[in-house]
């Protein structure tokens, strides 16, 4: 199962599907995000309350702009449509648990 890929026109209905939201910014050249790619597809197997969903900067670049991504991966977390913490570069499977977890009721 892969992430869904969103852009400018879908964006803000889809972070707001659910309540906490996990939004990886990269490209298909770059290989870190070639990585991170399985562990978030494992992550929202797991996580019911979770929703990952996938910006390709070179597709979008608007969107790369306006949240100030400057290097590839980056993952923002939205809670209630709202960004709340960035993880920049590839980190750990737990980074990401942890970082959607706190927000979690």
């Amino acid at each position: 199962m892969s992430l869904p890929m969103i852009d400018q026109v879908s964006f803000q209905s889809a972070i707001n599907e659910k309540s906490i939201t996990l939004v990886e910014f990269g490209a298909s050249w770059c290989p870190p995000c070639k990585v991170l790619k399985p562990i978030l597809e494992e992550l929202r197997n797991e996580e019911e309350y979770l929703e990952v969903l996938q910006v390709d900067c070179d597709l979008s670049p608007e969107l790369a702009a306006e949240f100030g991504i400057m290097s590839m991966p980056t993952v923002i977390v939205y809670h209630h449509g709202e960004p709340q913490d960035k993880i920049i570069g590839l980190r750990p499977k737990i980074v990401y648990q942890a970082a959607a977890s706190s927000f979690k009721s």
